[in-house]
């Protein structure tokens, strides 16, 4: 391989066709490039790698031995990003795209696609403030998913969950290529921080505490089943107030505490990697993957809710019930089901309109 072949190998992954120069009359163009000994994996693509949480999110991705190749998309900074996150020595190749000129070749044969992509919460907005701008993008996003890699599994994280699945729902229903079980709204916040919580108040290791959330993303939709916990624990009526609480309020809790600077942007990449992972387990053919999330479902009479989900090769494999409730978790189920009717339809509508 001569010189000019060499540098291009090394240096493909960093740029998309487009950006890349021809020099010299050489011919230096992007040829495929594969960390020698890199492992085969499976091909991810972030769109919004470049926001708060689309740079950590890459960044725990990029160290996931399970990816062999890295898609990072953003309509700005997706070049920095890319330089930077590409010098870390893990086998994942990292790829940049920018703008929407490059969001297809982002997508085209992606097994497993994140959105983080849109604006943060600020004080004093609600995750319903944010609609308007997020709705607009998850459509876009979602119509060049149905286009270029329509057998994809796709991550939604963009706010609100409750309203931006659906609206990815209702995309994919118009191009033909809708599958129920390969659409999933990431809610693993919500089980991240309902671990944590419990394992404070119960001086128990969190990675040992399995707490089962379902409902949705947004406040009073948030049930934390706490007397499904694992371990069994016993709680005080107040404890199971306070900690209710404080798992559908912990977004805002960190919203306050960075003072107009931001959102949860660290934890909710930690937990959008831990989500992902699991799917990526799954379609390894993994056994006994099982974790939450908002998905198409009859577990309700709603058309969207957040259940525990066995994750397989095709997706989801299996939705469950949400078991035996007690009445505090009943009388919540109703509060959450009121909630979520309204963000689903204002989500459905926003497509159809």
């Amino acid at each position: 391989m001569d010189p000019n072949q060499r540098i291009a190998k090394i240096s493909a992954h960093l740029n998309p066709p487009n950006l890349v120069q021809m020099c010299d009359g050489s011919g230096l163009k992007r040829v495929g490039c594969r960390a020698k000994g890199g492992s085969p994996g499976f091909k991810v693509a972030i769109l919004g790698a470049a926001g708060g949480i689309g740079q950590p999110l890459a960044m725990l991705m990029k160290t996931n031995p399970l990816v062999s190749l890295l898609h990072l998309y953003d309509v700005a900074n997706a070049p920095g990003v890319t330089a930077d996150i590409s010098h870390m020595d893990t086998s994942a190749i990292v790829r940049g795209f920018l703008g929407q000129q490059q969001l297809e070749e982002a997508l085209t044969g992606m097994d497993l696609v994140i959105i983080p992509a849109g604006v943060p919460r600020k004080p004093g907005m609600t995750r319903d403030d944010l609609f308007n701008i997020n709705a607009g993008i998850v459509r876009t996003l979602s119509e060049a998913i149905a286009k270029c890699c329509p057998q994809a599994i796709v991550n939604v994280i963009s706010n609100p969950v409750n309203s931006t699945v659906p609206i990815a729902a209702e995309v994919f229903k118009k191009a033909g290529t809708f599958d129920p079980k390969k659409l999933m709204g990431v809610t693993m916040l919500d089980v991240v921080r309902a671990n944590t919580f419990v394992a404070e108040v119960m001086s128990l290791d969190p990675r040992e505490v399995d707490v089962p959330v379902v409902g949705g993303h947004a406040g009073v939709s948030i049930l934390p089943l706490l007397s499904q916990v694992k371990p069994p624990c016993s709680f005080t009526q107040k404890e199971i107030e306070y900690l209710t609480d404080r798992i559908q309020n912990g977004g805002t809790e960190v919203v306050e505490a960075k003072a107009g600077t931001g959102s949860a942007t660290l934890s909710m990449a930690y937990a959008a990697v831990k989500f992902a992972d699991a799917c990526l387990r799954g379609l390894r053919g993994d056994a006994n993957i099982v974790e939450c999330a908002f998905v198409a479902s009859h577990v309700t009479e709603l058309p969207f809710f957040a259940s525990k989900v066995r994750l397989g090769r095709c997706g989801i494999d299996e939705v469950y019930g949400v078991g035996p409730l007690n009445e505090y978790e009943r009388m919540g189920l109703e509060k959450a089901k009121k909630e979520l009717a309204g963000s689903i339809q204002k989500g459905v509508s926003f497509v159809k309109k």
